[in-house]
C-alpha cells in the first residue's frame, strides 16, 4: 500500500435511516485499453460527505430539474423509459429525469458529453453555460442537442437498506453502463473528485485487496461482474439483452462483524441468486471481504 495515500474511514453505521430513499443514478462508463476492458472511477473528494477518499463510478442525486426534461428533443420516445428501467409503473418524467440524471453528473464530474461527439465548441459552450448557473437542461435546449438517452444501457438498481452499513443516507440508484466518446477525454472536476482514472475490473480489485484503492461494496460487486468481459461491447450487449435487477442488500451482524448478503444467500429474503460469484461480503481487516478472498470476485 502507499503510505501517503489517503484511505476511507470506514465506521460501520447500526442506526435506521427513517425516510425513502433518494433517487439517484450512476454511470459506468467504459472503453477498450490496450489490455481490454476499461472502465472510469473517480475519487470522491476526502471532504465528501459520502465515501471521502473513495473510488466510485460518476453519478449523484436526481436533481428536481432533470424531471423538466420533458420539453427537449429526445431520441427514443419517453413512454419506453419505464420499461427500459424495468420499473413499468415509474413516471414517464421521473424515468427520463434519471436519464438526464445520469447524463447531467457524467458531464459535470467527468466531463464526459456521453452520446455527443465533440464537434466544433459544443463541449466548452456547454461547460460555460453550465457554469453561468444554466442547469443541464436549459443548457441542452439552447445548444438544441437531442439527449441521448440510447448511449445509456441500465445496468442494476441498488436500494440501500434501511440501517446502511457505510453510511447514514440512503439511495435508490440506477446504474448504467455507457461507451466513453472516443474524442473526448475524462477529467475530475477537482471538487467532487480528486482523480479520473481508467483501469480494468479486475486491476481495480486487486489494488482494494493490497489496500491501495477504496471501494464500497456496489462498487465491489459491480466490479466482479464486469470483469468477466473482455471488450466494452460485450458489457453492452449483456445489458440491452437482460432486464436491470433490483438489488436490495440485506446486513446482519454476526460475531461482532457486519456481513451483507444478496440475493440468492441462504440468509437473504430473496433465494435465487442474481449473478454468478459471491452472495455476502464480510467487513474484517477493515475492508469488506467475500468468502473465499479476492480469488472469488474474479472470472474463474
Amino acid at each position: 500500500m502507499n503510505a501517503t495515500m489517503p484511505v476511507m474511514v470506514i465506521e460501520i453505521n447500526s442506526e435506521t435511516v427513517l425516510g425513502a430513499p433518494s433517487p439517484s443514478s450512476s454511470v459506468i462508463v467504459l472503453r477498450d485499453g490496450e489490455a481490454g476492458l476499461e472502465l472510469l472511477l473517480l475519487r470522491r473528494h476526502s471532504r465528501s460527505a459520502v465515501l471521502g477518499n473513495a473510488h466510485v463510478f460518476p453519478g449523484g442525486k436526481l436533481d428536481a430539474a432533470d424531471e423538466l426534461a420533458l420539453g427537449l428533443a429526445c431520441d427514443q420516445p419517453i413512454g419506453h423509459l419505464p420499461d427500459t428501467l424495468n420499473e413499468p409503473d415509474l413516471a414517464p418524467a421521473t424515468a427520463l429525469g434519471l436519464y438526464v440524471a445520469a447524463l447531467r453528473e457524467t458531464f459535470e464530474e467527468c466531463a464526459l458529453l456521453l452520446g455527443e461527439p465533440a464537434r466544433d465548441d459544443t463541449l466548452q459552450q456547454a461547460l460555460d453555460q453550465l457554469r453561468s448557473g444554466q442547469t443541464f437542461t436549459e443548457t441542452f435546449k439552447a445548444l438544441g442537442l437531442t439527449l441521448p438517452t440510447r448511449a445509456l444501457q441500465p445496468w442494476s438498481r441498488w436500494i440501500t437498506p434501511k440501517v446502511p452499513s457505510v453510511t447514514n443516507k440512503r439511495f435508490d440508484t440506477r446504474f448504467f453502463v455507457a461507451k466513453a466518446p472516443t474524442d473526448q477525454t475524462a477529467a475530475h472536476d477537482n471538487h467532487e473528485a480528486t482523480e479520473a482514472l481508467w483501469i480494468r475490473p479486475a486491476e481495480a480489485l486487486q489494488r482494494y485487496w493490497d489496500h491501495d484503492m477504496d471501494l464500497a461494496p456496489p462498487q465491489i460487486m459491480t466490479l466482479s461482474q464486469l470483469a468477466r468481459f473482455e471488450r466494452a461491447d460485450q458489457a453492452m450487449a449483456s445489458a440491452r439483452e437482460k432486464a436491470p435487477p433490483l438489488i436490495e442488500p440485506e446486513p446482519f451482524d454476526q460475531d461482532g462483524q457486519r456481513v451483507i448478503c444478496y440475493p440468492g444467500d441462504p440468509r437473504h429474503s430473496r433465494s435465487e441468486p442474481i449473478w454468478s460469484g459471491p452472495t455476502r461480503l464480510t467487513y474484517r481487516n477493515k475492508r469488506f471481504e467475500p468468502e473465499g478472498g479476492l480469488a472469488a470476485l474474479l472470472p474463474s
